[in-house]
């Protein structure tokens, strides 16, 4: 037990981070100061450094720029190739493997020994590796290190321990599998060609042996030339020269004929008896124009030529479309017989693989299935049905859909929130795909003990909302909701898109939802929010909307003030604030930028719509246009159920909303929260130009508004905010403050005063700074970008990421571009049951509220009690409360009661409005509270506050507003996310910081549990989409397409093997045709081809040690240690080699009966030739 003892009432200390009017805390970190009046706090911290370890548990979506696809016929999983370097293994649903390798290297090629749980890849930098895939986290075995060329093409054949890899100087080498050591024999590409060929062959394309022969290789190069190479003799039996590059080779399954693709769109069949000229050349796009000639295609990148048993055999292949039509999607052609498909297809086409029943390739093929890897999308067409539909894919592919733009994460949801999701959302489910099951079904998947709901809700640049069902390392579409729906479309030529070169008007910019009441709020990028709630009814309904005027008069020119006494507000006609009543206008009325005011972004649907069952928008808030200047867009959200309150803030100020009532009760500057309890000196502003102010509209603030408490604020349509906001007036010790942090000449703390690089700053005079506001010429709005995605020097690239990275999140929930000389926003807002006031005695209804300044204020609320009274009376604000200070930032709220326990925040219990009326059970609101002091008998009143900036994090005993604690999370940094998360049946502060350290604090002493450097910020993706959840599990979206889960509890961590799914299983490799006696007997020794003769020390001696370096793994290793963890691990592994021992017996036991039939067959044959020919004479035969 962790005991401390602190002081409730009259701890007075000073510190740099004191406030006025509030008791301060000491500034060391965890060093709580004795007072006078001895009161004890026993709190038992049960967490501790050991409970917490950070790794990578699985990541979902599509791999980022495929670039490989290799599928293993016998285990049925399949690898995907990326060119950063990593590797994807799917299998049945559940298994889903991400492997990386440390190079970074692109992926070029995958090999997969067919059942035997091992994986090559070959990458960019010349590298072999092999993957040891019979653990649930694959490893590298071997690799080997190509010194003096490039790798370009592998060819491993069917059970063969020898790795065919050509090279880009038409080189062709052997690497035993076993040992990943390279052999001597090499064919080199002078050997290969005729002396007499005066050019070079190019690279190698195309490696693979004959299905009537495994003795010969066939030897495709990029320049035309095609050599079948007889190993045994090391002399090509026959040369191929065409004038066209050839792209691939496949073989007929009988080893007499093979097709190619060349890069004029055409394909060639060969025959091995005549190889001077191809038998058949065809161009299945090219067709013959008025003058005879064929139009030009494009090339055909690869083609598979299978056979079939029932029907003619499928020749597959990509490209090869004319020239002559623009536009025309990529494609995948199917021929079959005299019919010809063309599969047109979203994205350009990587790689594509046929799907065969058989592993053999002198077989008959069969293929079932064709995999399609394209550069955004993986699909799956069934062969087996005339129209080739495709399969559903199992996987969530289309995470990347529309550009993700925000992230939440709700672990151990309600039970049946899922379920009721699903089936809302199969309603709307695609139709068409094939009846057959998913082809790719292999390895084994079980769900573990472990297990509990989770949701992931993920936004998109499209205005739409996707939840997922995230339980048990899965990740399943749910329930998808479109927001743009509740608007009208804008026109073209016309709306705020075109005028401030806005591409996405709907993007969503952060969402909030609460799934005990099912209430469900998105913010957009147009300064606009939707409240949705949920019902298993469609419905009519005539969409309510909002509009708010939470705007600061520009101002051209900030000048200090001359009368410093009065912080607040300015002298008498200073400026004046112009009392404002709104007026319907129409969006879509074409005014110029300077008389366009009172208008939102976007135009919300004006007549009934039907609405079906699922979320249902409720009301719509948006913020309207200001003399010709856009509204800011929204920095922070929170809404509380109970309550019946939504509350939103950004750069401009803070307004809150019933409802319930549709109404706005709160709408007010940041400045004119404070009241009389403003922290800082403030400058005035110089009187703005043509205009007239009058002192009575001067003293409107906050201390005068909030003079009688019990005044009620009920203002619909009319904002109080036509103050503008003061420049503050930073002194000597703000312009030193600790939120500014320069490192290597730039900003790195988005809360930073702007700097030129390289140069110091230069602290202010004693008349403060002169800055000028935003002038015409200047742009009226900033697309949605964070103010850390502007000052952090980072190397972002632009590319085609560009249109994610646009809708950068801050380093707090906010994502506005923030003007931080001139505003303080509002960064983070909680609603929860507290202490306005050091008098209260009990907890009552707050708004907590934070701003970019590291102020933070309490705000209490007076909210009817009684149904129909809240429903007809208005919610009363009082005078704002508590305020304090942190350094940098604020991020998060939380609260504690005097045990250490995490205090919920009160909801309402769902309740459809839409289901018919009951009489004998009239429906009426349900409220759960969670009391700061129902849990507390031995202390009675008060609760802790968590209270977390970007660089600070303190506690807080309420209602004294006591600082209990302090620490300093980061110095050299700042935190990007902070969440108060529960783990381990206990509680503790979890931050992710830019630098890209993960850190958790203990509860309430803020004592460092884990600090791990685990993952650099490189770009503000992660930033924008990092979140935490409870029982140690986060999230952040790792490229455009995936999202990467981590857990940092130690417990997950050592249950992680048995959550994951099980890539190898032990299965019986399938039994070869029966070729026959005769066929056997007289058709070559293909069977007796021993390629460890030829190619094995003995024979073939050492390669050169300059050509390539063997670097050993610790695949093995970790292998072992994975397997011997425990018992299971152990049987598991007894008996898998049981298993592959018997099969080889087996194996063994097949081939020589094979081989007593045989001779049993000979030794008859032979017995009846000699009674034939035992009595005739010589001139008889």
């Amino acid at each position: 037990m962790k005991k401390f003892r602190k002081v409730l009432d009259g701890l007075t200390t000073s510190s740099p981070g004191g406030t006025m009017g509030s008791p301060s805390c000491g500034s060391a970190a965890g060093t709580p100061t004795a007072a006078p009046t001895p009161k004890e706090i026993d709190v038992q911290e049960t967490l501790v450094s050991e409970n917490f370890q950070l790794c990578k548990t699985v990541r979902h979506g599509f791999p980022y720029q495929p670039t490989s696809l290799a599928f293993d016929p016998v285990q049925k999983i399949l690898a995907i190739g990326s060119r950063s370097g990593g590797v994807r293994i799917l299998g049945r649903p559940g298994v889903d493997c991400y492997c990386q390798h440390e190079s970074g290297a692109a992926v070029l090629q995958l090999q997969f020994l067919i059942n035997e749980g091992a994986l090559v890849t070959a990458c960019a930098d010349d590298t072999l590796h092999l993957w040891n895939l019979r653990q649930r986290r694959p490893a590298v075995l071997h690799s080997l290190k190509f010194n003096r060329e490039r790798i370009t093409f592998c060819h491993l054949p069917f059970q063969s321990k020898w790795l065919y890899v050509g090279t880009e100087r038409g080189n062709t080498h052997i690497v035993n599998i076993e040992s990943f050591i390279l052999s001597g024999y090499v064919i080199m590409w002078n050997k290969a060609i005729e002396l007499s060929t005066k050019t070079h062959p190019g690279p190698v394309v195309h490696l693979s042996d004959s299905p009537k022969d495994e003795g010969k290789l066939l030897i495709g190069f990029e320049g035309g030339t095609i050599v079948q190479w007889d190993l045994r003799a090391k002399k090509a039996d026959f040369r191929i020269y065409y004038d066209e590059a050839i792209h691939s080779v496949s073989w007929h399954h009988e080893g007499k004929q093979f097709m190619c693709s060349h890069s004029d769109g055409s394909l060639t069949l060969w025959n091995l008896r005549n190889t001077t000229k191809p038998f058949q050349l065809t161009f299945p796009h090219g067709k013959i124009q008025k003058d005879g000639r064929k139009e030009s295609c494009k090339p055909i990148l690869k083609v598979e030529y299978k056979t079939t048993r029932s029907s003619e055999p499928f020749v597959i292949f990509s490209g090869g479309l004319s020239y002559d039509k623009a536009g025309r999607r990529p494609a995948l052609t199917i021929m079959h017989g005299k019919a010809i498909t063309v599969l047109e297809m979203d994205y350009p086409i990587v790689e594509f693989m046929v799907l065969c029943e058989t592993p053999y390739n002198n077989e008959v093929q069969d293929p079932y299935a064709v995999v399609v890897l394209l550069e955004k999308d993986l699909i799956v067409v069934d062969l087996t049905q005339s129209n080739f539909p495709v399969f559903e894919n199992p996987y969530p592919m289309d995470v990347h859909e529309s550009p993700v733009t925000c992230t939440a994460y709700f672990a151990d949801c309600p039970p049946d929130i899922i379920p009721i999701l699903y089936s809302i959302g199969a309603k709307n489910k695609k139709t068409g795909y094939s009846h057959k099951e998913w082809p790719i079904a292999g390895g084994t998947w079980t769900l573990g003990s472990h297990t509990y709901p989770e949701i992931i809700i993920t936004g998109h640049a499209d205005g739409s909302i996707k939840f997922w069902d995230a339980s048990a390392f899965t990740l399943q579409m749910l329930y998808k909701l479109k927001t743009s729906k509740v608007f009208e479309k804008p026109k073209p030529g016309e709306g705020r898109a075109v005028e401030l070169g806005e591409e996405d008007p709907f993007a969503v910019q952060m969402v909030s939802w609460c799934p005990h009441s099912r209430i469900f709020c998105v913010v957009g990028i147009s300064a606009h929010i939707i409240l949705y709630r949920f019902s298993k009814y469609d419905a009519n309904t005539q969409i309510v909307s909002l509009e708010v005027r939470l705007q600061c008069e520009p101002e051209d020119i900030i000048t200090p003030s001359e009368n410093e006494n009065n912080p607040c507000f300015s002298e008498p006609g200073s400026h004046s604030p112009q009392p404002h009543h709104q007026y319907p206008v129409s969006p879509g009325s074409r005014t110029p930028d300077s008389a366009r005011d009172n208008i939102p972004c976007l135009k919300v649907k004006d007549k009934m719509v039907r609405v079906p069952p699922g979320y249902q928008s409720d009301l719509v808030i948006q913020l309207l246009w200001v003399d010709g200047e856009p509204p800011q867009q929204i920095t922070s959200l929170d809404l509380n159920s109970a309550y019946g309150l939504l509350a939103f803030g950004n750069c401009n100020g803070l307004a809150v909303v019933d409802y319930l009532q549709k109404t706005v009760i709160l709408c007010i500057s940041t400045l004119d929260l404070y009241g009389a309890t403003d922290p800082y000196q403030r400058l005035s502003r110089s009187p703005r130009r043509n205009r007239q102010s009058t002192s009575e509209h001067c003293m409107r603030g906050l201390s005068n508004f909030y003079s009688d408490s019990k005044k009620r604020i009920r203002t619909s349509y009319q904002s109080l905010t036509e103050l503008t906001d003061n420049q503050q007036s930073i002194d000597m010790e703000r312009s030193k403050s600790p939120t500014s942090d320069h490192v290597n000449g730039h900003c790195t703390s988005p809360t930073s005063q702007p700097c030129s690089a390289g140069k110091p700053r230069i602290p202010m005079g004693p008349e403060g700074p002169r800055l000028t506001r935003r002038g015409p010429g200047r742009p009226p709005f900033r697309k949605a970008q964070s103010a850390a995605c502007m000052e952090i020097s980072l190397p972002v690239s632009h590319t085609e990421e560009s249109r994610e990275n646009s809708f950068s999140r801050s380093r707090s929930s906010s994502v506005s571009s923030i003007d931080r000389d001139t505003k303080e926003a509002i960064t983070t807002l909680q609603f929860g049951e507290s202490y306005g006031r050091k008098s209260d005695v009990l907890p009552t209804p707050c708004l907590w509220v934070g701003t970019s300044l590291g102020v933070v204020i309490l705000i209490p609320l007076s909210i009817p009690t009684d149904h129909e009274e809240r429903m007809e009376d208005p919610v009363t604000v009082g005078p704002s409360g508590a305020v304090q200070m942190l350094k940098g930032s604020m991020l998060r709220f939380g609260f504690l009661d005097c045990n250490g326990a995490l205090i919920q925040s009160p909801y309402e219990v769902w309740r459809d409005l839409n289901a018919p009326e009951d009489p004998d059970r009239p429906r009426r609101r349900k409220l759960v509270h969670f009391s700061p002091s129902s849990s507390q008998d031995a202390f009675g009143e008060g609760h802790l506050a968590i209270v977390c900036s970007e660089r600070q994090a303190k506690v807080f005993l309420m209602p004294s507003q006591s600082c209990l604690f302090v620490h300093n999370i980061t110095e050299s940094s700042f935190v990007l996310r902070a969440d108060v998360v529960s783990l381990c049946n206990s509680v503790c502060l979890a931050c992710f910081c830019a630098n890209g350290h993960v850190m958790t604090l203990s509860l309430p002493s803020l004592r460092p549990l884990m600090d791990v450097n685990y993952l650099p910020l490189t770009d503000m993706r992660i930033a924008r989409t990092f979140c935490f959840t409870n029982e140690g599990q986060a999230l952040y979206l790792s490229s455009p397409t995936e999202i990467q889960r981590i857990t940092y509890s130690q417990e997950m961590c050592d249950n992680l093997q048995e959550m994951l799914g099980e890539l190898f299983t032990p299965i019986e490799t399938p039994e070869a045709q029966n070729r026959g006696f005769l066929k056997g007997f007289f058709g070559g020794n293909a069977h007796t081809f021993d390629r460890e003769e030829l190619f094995g020390e003995a024979a073939a001696g050492k390669a050169s040690r300059s050509l390539a370096q063997h670097i050993p793994g610790q695949g093995g290793v970790e292998g072992m240690k994975v397997a011997a963890s425990g018992a299971v691990g152990e049987l598991a592994r007894a008996r898998i080699a049981l298993d592959e021992r018997g099969q080889r017996l087996g194996e063994l036991e097949e081939r020589t009966a094979l081989m007593m039939t045989s001779a049993e067959t000979f030794s008859k044959h032979a017995h009846e030739l000699m009674l034939k020919c035992k009595d005739k004479k010589w001139y008889q035969f």
